[in-house]
This record gives C-alpha cells, structure tokens and sequence, in this order.
C-alpha cells in the first residue's frame, strides 16, 4: 500500500467515462477496479479506482449534488531534467483536456514558469500544467493543490502546518509568501508552498481575489486505514463538524472533506457477491465513523 491518501472524486453520473478519458490521455494510466455499490441514497454508485501516471485516483456516480471547484486541483509537472520532450508534452496534453475545457490561466509563460497553464476539463475537474525544473528534490508528476479563498484565505500555512501534525513521513518543503503590494493579497500570506504527508506531496495557496467558490465533498481525500485503531485516530484529529459524519466522510476545519476508509473494505467490495454487496452496503450507510468489525461481519452475514 504506497499510497496512503487517495483523491476522491464525486460524479453525477460520468465516472466511468472519465476514468476511461483520463487513462487515455496520461502515460503509464489504467483503470484498476470497477464496483457497484446499490441502493445507496442516490440510487446504484459505481466506484471506480484508476491510476495516472502511477498516481491512484477514485470515483464515484454519486448524483448531481456536488460540482467540482478549483478549490482542489492537480499540478502536473513536466520536468525538463527528466523528460527532454516536457514542453511538447505539456502542450499536447494541454490540448486534450482542453476539448470541451475551459482555460482558468492561459497556457503561456509566467514569472514562475517558462510554460503554465490552469485548465478545467470537460468534467470541470482543474488541472495547473507546469514546465518545472526543480533544484534540490525532485517532485512527483501529479501533486494535489488546496486553494484557500473566502473565509479561510490566509490560513494555508496554519492548515498546512495541522495536516503535518497529524500525518507521519512528513515534511514543509517550498514556502513563497506574497510580498507587499500584491493587494487584495496580503502581505505574508502564502503564495506557494508544499508539504508532504505520508511520502505524498501536497501544495497550498491563498488567494484573497474574488471566487465564487470553495472546498466541497466533490473532491475529498481518502485516507486508506489498515485497522480500527487509525480510523478512529484520524476521525478524532480531523473530523470538526458532527452533521458532516456519515460514511466515513467528515469535514476538517478548514472545510475540506475527507474520508476516513479500512483498506479492507475496499477488497470486500472487489470481491463481494450481490448478497455480501448488499449485506456491506446496508452496514455501512448506518455508520459515520467506519467500524471494521461490524463490516466484517455484515460480509460474512455473522
């Protein structure tokens, strides 16, 4: 299990779709597993689980309730130290999430970057494609990116400096904080900066502009548990609102959903016949905080 955290994304009804999209435009992409959880309150859900360019992803037909924000995106860095064909391929898979896309920043070049651009994709899913050339540590191709706005702009830092207090193989890498006169942006606030939680690195930034969005359920980071005794640490440390519990799901202070996941749920559900499906599916739409032994023994009909 390499990937401790995995983003999670809420579909109305497109999943599998884009599961199949994004395997096909991203090198070294599969998809992994393919589930379907009936009866839920939004009807038959599938699941889907797929890997791009190594890095595992999964989804959800969960019905029209959530959209997508750029809230939470995904950096893409194409490494020219790495890859001699990175602006060539920036750009060719620039174009293809841009069919049916909408550009958020033009791809073109920026003080930061020779070549950067921030799409949103057809599913309305953000992607920040990068030309980088990193001194010191090298990063991963695709990096999680949190956007702090509205009410919790300004707080990137003290949220980033939480997630790192709680998660083990952690460390703060970059920090760039905005520099005076960069208004509405405060001087001091965090422009930039990364971390690693779990060997996996992540990036924040505020913005104090005007969006018209924030953090939702549509893109929740799920944190893959092997016992009850981390379910019920990780529950504790991140969850801050009760009305938010409910199948694992919580919401931190900062507004970000989580979901809190035994990994040995999701081999049941790969390997469950109707029955067991049905029998794991009923247990555990009763449960806020995940219970390993009562979905056990929900499978096992006991």
């Amino acid at each position: 299990m390499n990937q401790k955290i995995v983003p999670h994304l809420w579909f109305n009804q497109e999943a599998q779709e884009a599961a199949e999209f994004y395997t096909s435009i991203f090198p070294n992409s599969d998809i992994t597993n393919n589930t379907t959880v009936r009866n839920t309150p939004s009807g038959n859900s599938d699941v889907v689980s797929f890997d791009i360019a190594g890095y595992s992803f999964m989804a959800i037909n969960g019905g029209p309730h959530f959209q997508f924000t750029p809230s939470i995106s995904f950096f893409v860095n194409f490494d020219p130290s790495r890859d001699e064909n990175a602006r060539e391929n920036l750009d060719q898979l620039w174009e293809k999430l841009s069919q049916g896309g909408t550009p958020l920043m033009p791809l073109q070049e920026y003080p930061f970057s020779k070549r950067y651009g921030w799409i949103q994709d057809k599913y309305g899913l953000t992607w920040q494609l990068i030309l980088t050339n990193p001194d010191g540590e090298e990063r991963p191709f695709i990096v999680p990116s949190m956007l702090f706005v509205q009410d919790v702009c300004g707080k990137a830092e003290e949220a980033s400096d939480f997630y790192l207090s709680i998660f083990n193989d952690s460390k703060r890498g970059e920090m760039a904080r905005y520099p005076a006169g960069m208004e509405p942006d405060k001087e001091g606030t965090m422009m930039y900066t990364d971390f690693m939680l779990e060997n996996q690195w992540f990036t924040a930034m505020d913005s104090a502009h005007q969006h018209d969005f924030n953090f939702n359920e549509a893109i929740s980071l799920l944190v893959r548990c092997e016992n009850q005794e981390e379910i019920d640490y990780y529950f504790e440390k991140l969850s801050s609102d009760p009305e938010a519990e409910q199948c694992g799901w919580l919401k931190d202070k900062y507004g970000v959903s989580w979901q809190v996941w035994p990994v040995v749920m999701g081999e049941m559900m790969a390997n469950a016949t109707d029955e067991q499906m049905d029998r794991l599916t009923k247990a555990f739409l009763q449960m806020k905080k995940f219970d390993i032994e009562k979905l056990v023994e929900a499978y096992q009909g006991k």
